[in-house]
């Protein structure tokens, strides 16, 4: 007992001065490069950002970011690694929907949601409704009107089981009882030749994924799963314009932090990436891959991620979706 009160005193004591010290350690941030986790390969949205975003949050907090590929079993082996690390604000992870789709989709999972915490959401591209030229229809409408007529006999392609896109569709069909048939692909890429040849009727995609094929008319983006048309395609009504209300599936990116990391040091990295995202600089280089930058505050972007982890767990249980 007598050790127990000696210990007890001790913290009482320590206690206090540790969280005194807390601010001004928070003032001193960073004292070192910080690492940005991007657990996909080189090539896509993900890393664009993340080196995007890498190269000027550098000078905004007057140290090195270094932005770090780390991929592997669909974006978890990068998460994985920044959910274990010191939360400290020197290991960051740029992801997409992805981190709250797999805790709900994957049986086994090597992070908790709750392990991560948002720092803020950086940025976010809607997906876009492509369609093969193939089906000679130009609107959502028409599409719907065409798809009625061949209930069950159409195809949409995605990127594999349980990404943002498979949603989309998913979330489609639910909308329209159209009952297509889902055909996954290992990446994006690979289905636009299929979807040009007409086995595959229609997609949910990020618009840099469409925008190679549109001008000779190979593929038409007819919607826009987003609040507002994007610049890249002013002339694409939205889903809620083509006579789809409520229906948007947005590929967001969000920078977490390992959960534990210090309220002055979340603060501190939140308003440094609202600073750089509101720069002209950042957002013309944003736009070249149809990325609208956001830059939330912490509570919004906590919210916001709470909220995508229930709708998307309640669509993947709702339609029974399973893992590859």
């Amino acid at each position: 007992m007598k050790v127990i009160r000696i210990f007890g005193v001790l913290f009482a004591t320590v206690a206090p001065l540790m969280v005194a010290a807390c601010p001004a350690w928070a003032q001193t941030y960073p004292t070192k490069s910080i690492r940005l986790m991007l657990p996909y390969n080189p090539g896509g949205i993900i890393d664009f950002v993340g080196r995007t975003v890498a190269q000027h949050l550098g000078p905004a907090l007057e140290q090195t970011v270094v932005a770090e590929n780390r991929p592997g079993a669909g974006g978890m082996t990068g998460t994985s690694s920044v959910a274990r690390s010191a939360p400290d604000g020197y290991t960051l992870l740029l992801m997409d929907p992805a981190i709250v789709i797999n805790p709900t989709l994957q049986s086994q999972v090597p992070y908790r949601l709750d392990e991560l915490q948002p720092v803020s959401i950086v940025g976010s591209s809607p997906l876009m409704m492509v369609i093969s030229a193939k089906t000679e229809v130009n609107t959502v409408g028409e599409f719907l009107k065409y798809a009625a007529k061949r209930k069950g006999q159409l195809n949409y392609s995605s990127a594999g089981v349980g990404t943002t896109p498979h949603l989309a569709g998913e979330l489609f069909n639910m909308r329209t009882g159209i009952a297509a048939t889902h055909i996954p692909y290992r990446g994006s890429g690979p289905s636009v030749p299929d979807m040009m040849a007409g086995k595959i009727h229609f997609s949910f995609n990020t618009y840099v994924v469409a925008a190679p094929f549109i001008s000779d008319n190979r593929l038409r983006v007819i919607g826009a799963a987003g609040p507002k048309r994007i610049g890249a395609a002013p002339n694409v009504p939205t889903m809620a314009e083509a006579g789809m209300p409520g229906f948007e599936v947005n590929l967001w990116v969000g920078i977490f932090a390992p959960a534990g990391t210090p309220a002055p040091i979340m603060q501190r990295l939140n308003e440094a990436l609202k600073k750089i995202l509101a720069t002209d600089e950042l957002r013309a280089a944003f736009a070249k891959v149809g990325v609208e930058p956001d830059g939330q505050d912490l509570a919004a972007s906590a919210t916001m991620v709470k909220a995508e982890h229930q709708r998307w767990g309640d669509l993947i249980r709702s339609a029974n979706i399973k893992p590859e």
